[in-house]
């Protein structure tokens, strides 16, 4: 039992709040500021002598000078178990829909309730048995949730290996019951429950191996899979100007991945788009399942309104949570949305610390937070043999598009793919407005790579082309030229844009971009011999309806080999 300490508040600068103490206080623990009945929430972020500095993750309005702080000695942690999924939370973890309930419309600074109900009952049964050595995150047995059978393991603090001493047999018990006894050497017991939780800024390292990332995380947006793509267990970014589509291109990404976890962060977005997501994702239909996709996703949300104390811990609950569910042997994705905002927290509050500011008045540390967040991305093996991910993909949102400015460039150091959304894109409707010749991977696709690099070829020269085009017209224009401008507009338009309102083309599996992609590749190396520009446009410009009406005919079906058959005929007539 951790000893109660106290100290008095003698500051207060915003959500900054400064205590007095006369005991000891320790870095990062929670404290509680006592305002008449409320018990408000906070982190100690530095102790200086016999003052601590804590960030309040609640607005501090009538807090005075003279006020009670109660030290509780232990870390900011999370509940881990059965019953995550399919909930929405704020970055405490406390579950909006429950806090709405008994708040009302206008949530109450100082109420906190349990991420996980006390008194839900869960079918147990056993996988391991009385004698069995275990360690941290060994599996004890598994209960039902949703979809997935979720493992009930040996908690990730346990130092080396065990000896189960009791382990209960099959049957209904709450989260917090001791469903094991875990002995070590010494002869000190362990009690293990279907609950546990963990500190939100260390990561759960139970496992084996962290192997390099290598398999294709396959999202079935064509764009990236070929392209620009990304590995299970990797890292990737997102930065692009208001508007260009991020959040929708993260929703698509989260809908058709083939991933088995989808964790999402909506770290400082602004109340407007939360609001479209929350009512948004609980309508999706997963189409693997046909069941919501809400069955297989958590949402952890701190709209721009909040503390900003609070927007900082949801980046850190969320991939808390993922962790978590990787130590079960799943793949899962950890949307983050946008890390801009997570950063211009961390800057807010750096400068009431009053640190020396670095580029932008962001902290000197944002790169190295930045990159501690990405790093707990990985492809892992198992104690049991089985590999894991955790795949991290931010949105960036910097002022102006401007890609130069210090979030996006810290990013782009640690990340393994970068996805630049492009205004000129966006506002001539091309989706995803991904630019293909900004973005970049140093993943493997499962496109073979010289015939990318055909392609990327001819993108740029169809892009200079037309910015020559801009100056001199087409008429200064060599038709050798022209043509291949008219190859890279109907390669961009015909397989780099997807139609996310077409059942079919919205989501594109990996076998039939692979087929896809050889035929549009054909045309990419096919010598076209026009006698006129205009009889080239006319010729392009039928064989790119064609192909359109190509993308959202069913797979494998009649259908589609003879559309297939007549933009063939119709390429070599």
């Amino acid at each position: 039992m951790v000893e109660k300490r106290t100290g008095k508040i003698v500051g207060v600068n915003g959500n900054m709040v400064i205590a007095e103490f006369d005991d000891y206080v320790v870095q990062n623990e929670v404290a509680y500021v006592v305002h008449g009945s409320e018990r408000l929430k906070s982190e100690v972020i530095r102790v200086r002598g016999k003052k601590a500095e804590l960030q309040v993750y609640e607005d501090t309005k009538g807090i005075t000078i003279g006020g009670d702080v109660e030290f509780t000695g232990e870390l900011l942690s999370v509940e881990l178990g059965p019953g995550l999924l399919g909930q929405i939370f704020d970055g405490l973890q406390n579950p909006l829909p429950q806090l709405a309930e008994k708040c009302g419309f206008f949530l109450k600074r100082g109420v906190y309730l349990e991420a996980l109900p006390d008194e839900a009952k869960w079918e147990f049964t056993p996988s391991a048995k009385k004698g069995d050595k275990v360690r941290a995150g060994s599996k004890l047995g598994s209960v039902k949730e949703g979809i997935f059978e979720h493992w009930i393991m040996a908690p990730f603090s346990l130092d080396g290996e065990m000896e189960i001493d009791q382990i209960a047999g099959k049957g209904k018990y709450d989260l917090k019951h001791a469903v094991a006894k875990l002995k070590d050497s010494r002869g000190n017991i362990y009690k293990a429950a279907m609950q546990q939780t963990w500190p939100v800024k260390i990561p759960i390292t139970a496992y084996a191996e962290k192997l390099k990332p290598s398999k294709p995380l396959v999202t079935k947006i064509r764009i990236i899979d070929t392209l620009m793509p990304v590995a299970l267990g990797g890292t990737y970014c997102v930065p692009g100007p208001f508007g260009s589509g991020k959040t929708v291109l993260q929703q698509l990404i989260s809908k058709h991945a083939d991933i088995d976890i989808v964790v999402i962060a909506a770290c400082g977005e602004r109340a407007g788009e939360v609001v479209e997501t929350l009512r948004t994702f609980p309508e999706l239909v997963d189409p693997k399942t046909s069941r919501p996709l809400m069955e297989r996703t958590v949402i952890i949300c701190n709209t721009s309104s909040m503390p900003v104390a609070a927007r900082e811990s949801s980046v850190y609950t969320a991939v808390t949570i993922a962790e978590y569910y990787r130590q079960m042997g799943l793949n899962v994705l950890l949307l983050a949305d946008s890390t801009s905002r997570w950063a211009q927290a961390m800057r807010e509050m750096s400068g009431r610390l009053e640190e020396i500011p670095g580029e932008e008045a962001f902290p000197a540390y944002l790169e190295t937070r930045i990159a501690s967040f990405y790093e707990r991305a990985g492809f892992v093996r198992l104690h049991d043999g089985k590999t894991s991910s955790v795949t991290i993909g931010g949105t960036v949102s910097p002022a102006g598009g401007n890609f130069e400015e210090p979030v996006t460039q810290a990013t782009l150091k640690v990340v393994g793919a970068f996805h630049g959304l492009s205004r000129s894109r966006s506002d001539a409707r091309r989706y995803p407005a991904i630019d293909p010749l900004e973005s970049w991977s140093k993943y493997d696709s499962f496109i073979d790579a010289k015939q990318i690099l055909k392609v990327k070829a001819i993108l740029r020269k169809g892009n200079e082309v037309d910015r020559m085009m801009s100056v001199v017209g087409e008429e200064g224009t060599l038709i050798s030229d022209f043509i291949t401008y008219l190859k890279a507009e109907f390669l961009d338009a015909v397989y780099l844009q997807q139609n996310a309102f077409d059942k079919v083309d919205a989501a594109t599996a990996e076998d039939r971009q692979k087929h896809a992609f050889n035929v549009i590749h054909e045309i990419m190396e096919h010598d076209f011999k026009f006698e006129s520009k205009d009889a080239a446009r006319k010729f392009f410009q039928r064989l790119r309806q064609k192909f359109i009406e190509w993308n959202s005919i069913e797979w494998k079906t009649d259908a589609f080999a003879e559309k297939e058959k007549e933009c063939r005929k119709y390429i070599t007539g």
